[in-house]
């Protein structure tokens, strides 16, 4: 399919989600019909069910889909250092050198702000957002009193309070004010949901009956096993908030539920643009990162780099998508800036790691060079804690509130690389992980010490040490200019 001709731009609809775990609707695979009209939207375009995050948390993650760049190289490795990010340019000042509008509705975690789009409604985060009236207020005192838990009840409030709503309303009222502006219009969503506190209004909690909930991979157990980071997040998870994972099923049901609020709130908004706005649109949805959903006898993300964090759903739907592709490429939410570069034409930033997709969106065959593998990243440097140490924390050891990210599960570094079935995790402690995925999809049975699969481990080795060297930082540039390949397809340079 054709890229529109200069001057005739798509338009580009950008809906990012917070901590959605990938395989979590019906059209990827999971039992229970959580998203249908994203589902629809994906089987329009071009659905990429091996897409992988930088890194399992937030701000890292989105610094890596507006700067195209892995958290080694942008340098924000934690949710605490966005204003540091590294760069030459970012997917905004690219977006706005090619005449586009900038909107963004929701939650930020990032380092650009209001001054930066040209029209920005937030910020909104998962205890609430800017409040139109009483009942909003009251919500957003109700989510933040439930401290990122689960609730055990509906929520006591209508649809209209609840955040993805109010987003997507600022949204819409922000495209019917532009009514009539000429040119591209760049229309970023960003939902705090499905991330914790886990809630849902009726219909939404009893859509999902908890007795309907497929079984979960294994339990706490399996952390303990794990040791390191993983049982110290699970023992502190137990100790703070005993009996919690008593109620996976709740939780997995709320998470199900909010996935449907926000399909349906997508679905408001999507067909509120496509009458709005004159021209063609481009829908593209992506989530930073995933969630445990119970898995290991956890919450939200924090320890270690398994597929159920770092894997994200990714689509692209609409203009200039061939539709129903289903592509089976390893791709990363850094692919995302270099994208939108090739579609309106402006040449990568210095700097850029990620590599374009719109080859392989017009339906192009993905080199096994460049797509046969992904990487990811965790840890923000220092030494690993032990599972028995305490060091001080940004929040009290006593009490109810916790936070999986913090300074035992983040200290260190890991990084992880997969190809095929098969996927090795090193640590700086000296230690690591591999895990044959196609017998062992729960990633229980660390190999990395079995005879049997060294061939393999070497194999692996070498393709996470090519990895790592791909994306050894190239800022600032001096004097010499190195050669770039179309696409930046560096392993692919033809």
């Amino acid at each position: 399919m054709a890229l529109p001709v200069a001057g005739q731009r798509p338009h580009v609809l950008l809906v990012m989600t917070d901590q959605q775990r990938a395989g979590y609707t019906s059209g990827s695979g999971f039992a229970l019909d959580t998203m249908p009209f994203c589902d629809s939207l994906a089987s329009a375009g071009s659905l990429f069910p091996n897409a992988y995050t930088t890194a399992p948390a937030c701000v890292p993650a989105r610094e890596s889909l507006l700067t195209g760049r892995w958290p080694s190289a942008h340098r924000v490795t934690q949710n605490s250092n966005a204003a540091h990010a590294w760069y030459s340019k970012d997917l905004l000042q690219v977006l706005r050198s090619a005449g586009y509008r900038l909107s963004f509705t929701g939650k930020p975690h990032m380092h650009p702000g209001p001054n930066d789009f040209d029209h920005y409604a937030g910020p909104y985060f998962h205890a609430g957002g800017p409040q139109r009236d009483r009942e909003q207020h009251h919500f957003d005192a109700w989510l933040d009193h439930l401290d990122f838990g689960v609730a055990g009840e509906p929520a006591p409030f209508p649809l209209e309070a609840q955040l993805p709503y109010r987003i997507v309303s600022d949204a819409i009222a922000d495209l019917d004010a532009a009514a009539g502006h000429e040119g591209p219009q760049f229309l970023w969503l960003s939902f705090p949901e499905p991330h914790n506190p886990y809630q849902v209004p009726e219909p939404y909690f009893s859509m999902f009956a908890e007795e309907e909930i497929p079984e979960r991979a294994h339990g706490p157990e399996a952390a303990q096993a794990k040791g390191g980071h993983w049982a110290w997040l699970q023992g502190l998870f137990a100790s703070k908030r005993p009996g919690y994972d008593d109620e996976w099923r709740r939780y997995r049901a709320n998470y199900c539920g909010m996935l449907r609020l926000l399909d349906d709130q997508v679905r408001r908004f999507v067909h509120h643009a496509r009458a709005a706005l004159e021209g063609d649109i481009l829908v593209i949805f992506v989530s930073d990162h995933g969630d445990y959903t119970g898995d290991f006898g956890l919450q939200r993300k924090g320890a270690g780099l398994p597929e159920c964090l770092v894997r994200i759903p990714l689509f692209f739907s609409g203009s200039g998508v061939s539709p129903g592709q289903v592509r089976d490429e390893f791709v990363s939410i850094a692919d995302l800036m270099p994208t939108l570069c090739e579609l309106v034409g402006a040449p990568l930033p210095d700097g850029v790691q990620g590599r374009s997709l719109l080859p392989l969106l017009r339906g192009a065959p993905g080199p096994e060079a460049e797509f046969g593998s992904i990487y990811a990243e965790s840890g923000f440097g220092g030494l690993m804690y032990g599972p028995t140490e305490r060091p001080p924390l940004h929040f009290s050891y006593d009490g109810h509130t916790i936070d999986s990210l913090n300074s035992v599960t983040q200290s260190g570094r890991s990084r992880m690389l997969r190809r095929g079935e098969h996927k090795i995790v090193l640590h700086s402690n000296d230690t690591g992980e591999l895990y044959d995925l196609a017998a062992d999809p729960g990633e229980v049975t660390n190999l990395i010490d079995d005879p049997a699969y060294a061939t393999i481990l070497h194999e692996l080795l070498w393709r996470l040490a090519q990895w790592m060297l791909r994306l050894q930082d190239e800022l600032p540039r001096g004097t010499y200019t190195p050669k770039t390949s179309p696409h930046n397809w560096t392993t692919s340079p033809s």
